[in-house]
């Protein structure tokens, strides 16, 4: 845990019909790049429906660190911007807690100046290997020093001048597409970053409403071409970001499974490269309605009806991989409850997750009676419709290794088990879903 916080085991008990209409929580990966695409434009930016948790907040200091200022006034956030290639050096290391894409992201923003940088996170970010976004920082022109495997803390450098580069994506990442986009903004010429499989592409909306000259191309091969020149104006915009999908996901799973439920999910993004887990939970004979479809701050949003469905598994696509890879956790919890076996390919990303995402999430089905098999890259699950024997009664807690998505799957899980489930803290629920536990219990949801 981080210094000074306790962990607070939480338990899920089987519950009745969940019921009713909430809002989910603003987009984790839009919140943080308004943020930092606001504190590097010129002039104001202001921001409606920001998440406001841990993770953002330690975004929001991270800029405010490099200069920007940020605030908040009558339920809006105002952030006034250095205006690009104007970072400050910060004085002190920039701590992000928890949050992984955050220091990622800024990483790839802040690495290519020509001052030291040090970035610093809580125990669980600091056994994440951070290489995969460092290496092309490195190709760039970056001094890295960093402790054993690319791990925090890590002290970048710029170079007098970066250079732009061509960056082929090794894995799909839409947080290394993003740092790499970040990082060339502040190098002459063009970068370029191709993709073999599209990412979720909130950083090159966000860029180009900002005024960045961006260019989206396919290539020969089927490959995402992304080109951005560097060096050029940003200004400050107005945005209204609305709800997570990913955050959606644990209402909607857990409707899905609970029976008698019906449930609306209001206001959320439905960005064609987040919804793998909607287009997969209706292969699987979900009940989902999307309903007022509409367009909101660059993205399209609707909202969603939910209601308990009796789910058949399937053979999830490989390549639907990238446009739901933090939904995984949830899909896995949904397939507990299917009849048949659900075979998810492709996750070799979810290893490098908050905690090993694949390993907690096999660990706690076996803790809870569900027959699963864990690959080097796979996960197949053998549902059992009814719940019965699932849970456990015995009250053994899964080990949520400072993982949000972890304690909330099994927590909706537990909503649908003949015993209860457990997690071993859920304290940083509250970092990317403030006000999960109360939604869930106005929704009808048992979790003590």
């Amino acid at each position: 845990m981080s210094a000074g916080v306790i962990a607070k085991p939480a338990v899920a008990c089987r519950s009745g019909a969940l019921r009713g209409a909430v809002r989910i929580p603003g987009d984790k990966s839009m919140s943080h790049r308004a943020l930092m695409l606001g504190g590097l434009a010129a002039g104001r930016t202001r921001i409606a429906g920001l998440l406001e948790g841990e993770d953002i907040f330690n975004t929001a200091r991270a800029m405010q660190a490099l200069g920007a200022t940020v605030r908040k006034e009558d339920g809006t956030w105002i952030v006034d911007g250095v205006g690009n290639g104007a970072l400050l050096e910060p004085e002190a290391p920039l701590d992000f807690g928890n949050a992984g894409t955050g220091c990622g992201l800024i990483m790839g923003l802040v690495g290519v100046y020509d001052f030291a940088t040090t970035f610093v996170g809580d125990a669980s970010l600091v056994m994440r290997p951070m290489d995969r976004v460092l290496d092309p920082l490195r190709q760039m022109g970056v001094q890295v020093v960093s402790a054993q495997g690319g791990r925090l803390p890590v002290t970048l450098r710029g170079p007098k001048t970066a250079n732009p580069v061509s960056y082929r994506l090794p894995m799909a990442s839409a947080d290394v597409k993003s740092a790499v986009l970040l990082a060339g903004l502040n190098a002459p010429g063009i970068t370029t970053v191709i993709e073999p499989v599209p990412t979720r592409d909130h950083t090159e909306r966000m860029l180009q409403a900002f005024g960045a000259n961006l260019t989206v191309e396919a290539g020969a091969e089927g490959e995402r071409i992304v080109r951005l020149e560097g060096q050029g104006r940003l200004t400050g915009q107005d945005i209204d970001i609305p709800g997570d999908p990913s955050s959606a996901a644990f209402p909607l799973v857990a409707a899905l499974v609970v029976p008698g439920s019906d449930v609306t999910l209001l206001n959320v993004v439905m960005n064609p490269n987040r919804t793998g887990l909607i287009l997969t939970l209706k292969e699987m004979g979900a009940r989902i309605d999307v309903l007022k479809t509409r367009h909101q701050g660059g993205e399209d949003v609707a909202d969603l009806r939910v209601r308990f469905s009796e789910l058949k598994g399937i053979a999830v696509p490989e390549d639907r991989a990238a446009s739901m890879i933090d939904e995984y956790p949830a899909l896995a919890i949904a397939a507990a409850f299917a009849e048949g076996r659900t075979v998810m390919s492709g996750l070799a990303e979810l290893r490098l997750k908050k905690s090993d995402r694949l390993a907690a999430v096999a660990f706690g089905l076996k803790l809870n009676g569900v027959d699963c098999e864990e690959g080097p890259a796979s996960l197949v699950v053998h549902g059992r419709p009814d719940g019965k024997g699932l849970g456990n009664a015995a009250g053994a807690a899964v080990a949520t290794h400072l993982d949000h998505r972890i304690a909330m799957s099994f927590l909706a899980m537990g909503l649908a088990t003949e015993h209860p489930v457990a997690v071993d803290d859920a304290t940083m629920i509250a970092a990317s879903f403030p006000g999960f536990m109360e939604l869930m219990a106005g929704l009808g949801a048992t979790i003590e």
